[in-house]
């Protein structure tokens, strides 16, 4: 149970949507299989779980658990085996520049506490070969594939490297010879996904109209707003598009009042807009008096900077911003 005193955060809200078994299947079957149905959500088992069948070591268990947004397995019985997938999801709000590099890394790691896992069972050199308990694997273990696609729910295009060749200066008589890794993206903003659950299609509709800035916010405003209506979208999907979104919400004030709409996700907003302008109003009219006084008594230009990133708790550079914003007027 969540304590009391712990605010529950956007991110919790969007990783919590996507616990969700039916809704992660889907989204994986529209990303991978252009929305064929061949993920099955009652395939799906989390790897956060301590009595997990699939991994038993705790230690990977949390580590997994520690490095990934959402992960899950995919179980599959078939006539001679059991077949194994890992199904990873990263949100990614801002373009990252070196995210085929972050999610080779992520990948890497899941393969390397694998392979680690299963070469702890090989303390002796009984049954294998002299390769293999070199290898600390024999010839036919195998591991799990692992399958992570970043979603990323900026405003602006993604414009990074979908590839790790894309983070690259290769030379071309070399880039044949150059191994590349490719990031699965989807752009949350604009994509023509297939999805079959109603909450997903919900979910995306809303995104595209909060995250198309080309909009007027009083437009973007109404369009939600009666999408939202119309469609009677669920409150737990209106809650994860405006934490997607990066919409400010009282999510603990909604979680006690049961209500949630588009309007209340705006209205919040607004509040929050108005909180900031104050707040930011207030440090101006300190920030001058700061200023004044340090002029006043003689202070240095370093020490009137030092006084104002002391006294209003702010990066050098703001403390910068309202110095040649004052400073001038004063002297």
């Amino acid at each position: 149970m969540r304590r009391k005193s712990e605010k529950l955060q956007a991110d919790t809200v969007v990783k919590n949507y996507w616990s969700n078994n039916e809704q992660f299947a889907d989204f994986f079957n529209a990303v991978l299989f252009d929305g064929k149905q061949v993920i099955k959500p009652d395939e799906l088992e989390d790897v956060d779980t301590g009595e997990s069948s699939v991994f038993e070591h705790r230690q990977y268990i949390e580590s997994i658990r520690a490095a990934r947004d959402n992960v899950k397995i995919r179980k599959k019985s078939t006539a001679y085996e059991v077949e194994l997938v890992m199904l990873g999801m990263e949100g990614q709000e801002r373009i990252h520049y070196a995210m085929p590099m972050r999610v080779m890394g992520y990948d890497y790691g899941t393969y390397k506490k694998q392979y680690d896992q299963n070469a702890a069972a090989y303390k002796t050199a009984k049954g294998m070969t002299e390769d293999e308990y070199l290898s600390r694997m024999k010839k036919t273990d195998k591991l799990i594939p692992v399958i992570t696609v970043v979603v990323y729910y900026g405003e602006k295009p993604w414009d990074g490297a979908l590839s790790l060749h894309g983070m690259l200066h290769i030379p071309t008589e070399m880039k044949s010879f150059v191994n590349d890794y490719q990031m699965h993206l989807v752009e949350a903003r604009k994509n023509d996904l297939r999805f079959h659950n109603i909450n997903n299609q919900d979910l995306f509709h809303l995104l595209a109209i909060l995250l198309d800035k080309s909009e007027k916010t009083v437009n973007i405003k109404e369009k939600a707003i009666r999408y939202a209506r119309e469609h009677e979208v669920e409150k737990t999907v209106i809650m994860t598009a405006a934490g997607a979104a990066n919409c400010r919400m009282d999510y603990d004030l909604v979680q006690r009042k049961g209500d949630a709409d588009m309007c209340t996700v705006f209205e919040e907003t607004r509040k929050e807009g108005i909180a900031q302008g104050l707040a930011e109003g207030e440090k101006i009219g300190e920030a001058k008096g700061i200023i004044e006084t340090g002029y006043e008594f003689g202070l240095s230009k370093d020490d009137i900077l030092e006084r104002l990133q002391n006294k209003l708790d702010i990066s050098v550079q703001k403390a910068q911003e309202y110095l040649s914003m004052f400073g001038k007027q004063i002297r």
